[in-house]
C-alpha cells in the first residue's frame, strides 16, 4: 500500500492511497458532523444538507453537475451517519481534475436555491415515509431509541416528518457555515493518483476554507429503556435485541468484530446455523455491532411467523446464554478470523472501498491504520478476548424492539 498524508495551508488533512494496478480514482470529503450534533429542532439537518450540496453552485446547476460526471462514466454520492457526513465521486483516473473541480466547487459555495430546498424536502419526506413502511428498517430505529433514550444517538439520521417539514433554507445554510470548515473536514483519495498533485489542486479550493470549531458531544447517561412493541398487520413479526456496546477507541473493538462474526456474522455463524438451518425459524437472521465516539451498540435481528415468536426468542436467549457460559471454540475463532481477514483483503480491490475505509478511520478515530496492522490486530484476538467482550456487551442489560401482529404475552 502507498499511503501518504499531508495538510493544506489551512490545516485540512489529506490522505491518499495509491493503487497503481487500477484505472479509477475515488475522491471523498468527510465532515466530522452528523445527526447527533443537531439540536432537537434541527433533527435531520445533516442529512438534508447532504441532499443539497450536489444541487448546484452559483455557476453550475444540479443537472450540469450530474451530466458532467456521467459524461465520463463516473458517479457521485454522499451519506450521513450520526457522527459524520461524506461526499465522494468515483471516475476514471484521467478525469481526476474534474472530480477536484466539482468537489471543490460544491463544498465551498453551494447555492441552496430555494426551489432546490423545497424539491429535496419533498424527496426526504418520501424517504422517511419509505422507511416507515419497511419494518425490517424501522425496527432498528425503535431499538436505537430504547438503547439511547433522550439522547441524539437514539434518533433517526434523516430526522422526523415534523422537523424536516419546518427546517428553513437559512437554517441549513447556517448549519453548513458552522460546521463545514477546515478543522472539521478531511479529504481522502484512493486509486491511480499522484498525492502531491492532488494536494496542490486542493489548495486552490478547499485550502481556502476558514478554521472553525468541532462539535462537543455528551455521552449517554440514562440506562437502557425497556422493550418496545409496535403492533402492525403485516405477515411477519420483526424482532431486534440490543445491548450497549463499546466506543471507537476501545481496544476490545477487534475482539468484538471477531465475536460478532461468530455469533451472527455469516452463514457459518451460530445464529444462522441454529435459527435458519437447524430450525427453519427465519429467512433473515444476523447480528451486528457498531461503535461511536463515546458509546456503541450491538444487536440481533430476525423475523418470523407470528406463531413462532416465542420459540425464536427462546432460541436467541439460549444462544446468548451459552455464549456467556461457555465462550467460543478454537475452531470458531479461526473461522471468524479467516473470514474477516479475507473480507478485508478482498475490499482492497475497490478504490471506493479503500476511500471509505480511510475516511471513516480518519474522521472517527483520528488515525489511518495500514491494512497489515489491522490484519495483525484481528489475528491477535484470543478466546479470552472474546469471552471478555461477550461479558462486557452481551452480559449487559438487554432491550428489544418488535414490529408486527404479535401478542405481547408471547414476548415474555
Amino acid at each position: 500500500m502507498e499511503l501518504q498524508e499531508s495538510r493544506l495551508s489551512n490545516g485540512m488533512r489529506v490522505v491518499t492511497e495509491r493503487m497503481p494496478e487500477v484505472r479509477s480514482v475515488t475522491l471523498g470529503v468527510w465532515v466530522g458532523v452528523g445527526a447527533r450534533d443537531e439540536p432537537d429542532e434541527l433533527s435531520g439537518a445533516s442529512h438534508f444538507l447532504e441532499h443539497l450540496v450536489f444541487k448546484g453552485t452559483p455557476t453550475r446547476s444540479a443537472r450540469e453537475i450530474a451530466e458532467v460526471i456521467e459524461a465520463v462514466g463516473g458517479d457521485m454520492n454522499a451519506h450521513t451517519s450520526r457522527e459524520s457526513t461524506a461526499y465522494y465521486t468515483r471516475l476514471p483516473a484521467e478525469h481526476l481534475d474534474l472530480a477536484l473541480d466539482i468537489m471543490g466547487d460544491v463544498l465551498t459555495q453551494p447555492s441552496f436555491r430555494p426551489t432546490e430546498v423545497e424539491s429535496e424536502r419533498r424527496v426526504i419526506l418520501e424517504e422517511i415515509l419509505m422507511h416507515l413502511d419497511m419494518p425490517d428498517s424501522l425496527v432498528h430505529t425503535l431499538l436505537s431509541e430504547q438503547l439511547f433514550p433522550h439522547h441524539p444517538l437514539g434518533r433517526e439520521v434523516a430526522g422526523t416528518k415534523e422537523t424536516v417539514e419546518v427546517i428553513t433554507r437559512d437554517q441549513i445554510a447556517a448549519f453548513f457555515d458552522r460546521w463545514y470548515h477546515s478543522d472539521n473536514m478531511s479529504v481522502v483519495g484512493a486509486g491511480l493518483l499522484d498525492h502531491d498533485q492532488l494536494v496542490d489542486e486542493l489548495e486552490r479550493t478547499l485550502g481556502k476554507i476558514d478554521h472553525g470549531i468541532k462539535p462537543v458531544r455528551r455521552p449517554p447517561v440514562e440506562p437502557v429503556a425497556g422493550p418496545v412493541v409496535r403492533t402492525s398487520e403485516i405477515e411477519q413479526v420483526h424482532i431486534e435485541l440490543g445491548w450497549r456496546g463499546i466506543d471507537h477507541h476501545d481496544d476490545d473493538r477487534w475482539a468484538l468484530s471477531v465475536l460478532n462474526q461468530i455469533v451472527g456474522g455469516g452463514m457459518s455463524s451460530r445464529l444462522f446455523q441454529q435459527v435458519r438451518e437447524e430450525r427453519g425459524l427465519s429467512y433473515s437472521i444476523y447480528s451486528w455491532a457498531s461503535t461511536s465516539a463515546d458509546s456503541g451498540s450491538a444487536g440481533i435481528y430476525s423475523a418470523t411467523n407470528p406463531s413462532r415468536v416465542t420459540e425464536l426468542l427462546e432460541v436467541l436467549d439460549e444462544e446468548i446464554a451459552q455464549l456467556l457460559a461457555g465462550g467460543v471454540t478454537e475452531a470458531e475463532l479461526a473461522l471468524a478470523q479467516g473470514c474477516l481477514d479475507g473480507s478485508l483483503v478482498l475490499s482492497l480491490e475497490s478504490s471506493e472501498a479503500r476511500m471509505e475505509r480511510l475516511g471513516w478511520s480518519l474522521v472517527h478515530r483520528d488515525e489511518v491504520v495500514p491494512m497489515d496492522v489491522e490484519l495483525e490486530r484481528l489475528r491477535a484476538v484470543t478466546i479470552d478476548d472474546c469471552h471478555r467482550v461477550a461479558e462486557r456487551v452481551f452480559g449487559s442489560e438487554r432491550t428489544m424492539s418488535v414490529i408486527g401482529p404479535v401478542d405481547e404475552s408471547a414476548l415474555r
